[in-house]
């Protein structure tokens, strides 16, 4: 039995996420479940740019009585339930943009839910948090499985167990050393979510839904086609890329060999240049986290122990990361082309 349904008899969800997450495997396993396990009739697909971790993923669930058909297949922009599977995306993305007045948003957070309603700015509605990160790490599982006991807890008319045989069947014959973990990630998720209903008091607007309009389409796009994209900027933001862990610089240890800046792929590491014996050289000032996806390939290659492996939220980023200085850049290029 739902719920509630929105004028065309359904019961929306949006999942938001980044690629590498596991958000497109979670919606299908919903989907299905809310057929074999609680007789409804289901639609799932999932919406994503380029197949790359890290990018923006959304994925989108219909539920209606299994004696209604389902016969849109768009884009969900007015959900009844809001799952956020990274919550950096909140300040890159509008995340919860058209959510139903009294719906429901699940945060992966350490926040509490007073924090995590002033994080979202949201009007009014279910505010439920759950720390996906921790217990992925904790339980050697994915942050959707967790994410998946959570939204299944929110829901209410999904059944536990339906999602548990799901879970199984999805890994049992190419990942069966999985699916103690995963089971233990998703019984984790369902129990340990909290959450907090907020009535409209005022504090902040509803955020009704905006189509998004790409700044070049089919009416202003240059003559030939070419669609000018940089693919590596100084205003770049891998921040949503990172799933719980990053490299960990310790000054004392760098020997200023230059290996991290050699294997890293996004340019994440800050160099200067000082005297030393009256000549000057190259120092490693540590990484610039918004550039860091944290793949830890540094951490792999470094030969000191300078770079270790640690985890995000036990760490102020702002205080520990080190700055680019692109103007500086430029002088050094301008002082090698011209000696």
């Amino acid at each position: 039995m739902l719920p509630t349904t929105n004028e065309l008899g359904y019961y929306e969800i949006r999942l938001e996420s980044i690629g590498g997450l596991g958000a497109n495997v979670a919606g299908k396993i919903l989907a299905e479940a809310g057929v074999v396990g609680s007789e409804l009739n289901a639609l799932n697909f999932a919406s994503y740019g380029s197949e790359k971790k890290g990018t923006p993923v959304k994925s989108y669930i219909r539920f209606a009585p299994k004696e209604k058909q389902i016969r849109i297949n768009s884009p969900v922009v007015k959900p009844h339930l809001v799952a956020i599977f990274h919550e950096n995306m909140v300040n890159t993305n509008p995340v919860t943009q058209g959510l139903q007045k009294d719906g429901i948003v699940i945060l992966n957070t350490s926040k509490d839910v007073y924090a995590a309603r002033d994080f979202l700015k949201l009007a009014s509605g279910t505010v439920a948090v759950i720390d996906a990160i921790k217990i992925a790490l904790e339980q050697k599982t994915r942050i959707n499985m967790v994410m998946l006991g959570a939204i299944v807890k929110m829901l209410g008319f999904i059944s536990l167990d339906s999602v548990k045989e799901l879970v199984k069947e999805a890994f049992e014959k190419k990942y069966p050393q999985t699916i103690p973990s995963n089971l233990a990630g998703l019984e984790a998720g369902y129990s340990e979510v909290k959450s907090k209903y907020f009535e409209y008091d005022g504090k902040y607007p509803y955020v009704e839904y905006q189509e998004e309009r790409r700044p070049i389409g089919y009416k202003n796009a240059p003559i030939g086609g070419t669609i000018i994209e940089y693919a590596n900027t100084i205003t770049k933001n891998n921040i949503t890329s990172r799933v719980g862990k990053i490299p960990i610089f310790i000054k004392e240890k760098c020997i200023h060999c230059g290996l991290c800046e050699t294997t890293c792929p996004d340019y994440v590491f800050v160099w200067d240049r000082f005297l030393e014996n009256g000549k000057p050289k190259m120092f490693n000032l540590g990484p610039d986290y918004q550039y860091c996806k944290g793949c830890l390939r540094c951490v792999d290659v470094c030969p000191s122990g300078a770079l270790v492996e640690g985890i995000e939220r036990e760490h102020d980023i702002e205080k520990i990361s080190a700055k680019h200085d692109f103007d500086v850049y430029e002088k050094w290029y301008e002082d090698g082309e011209n000696s």
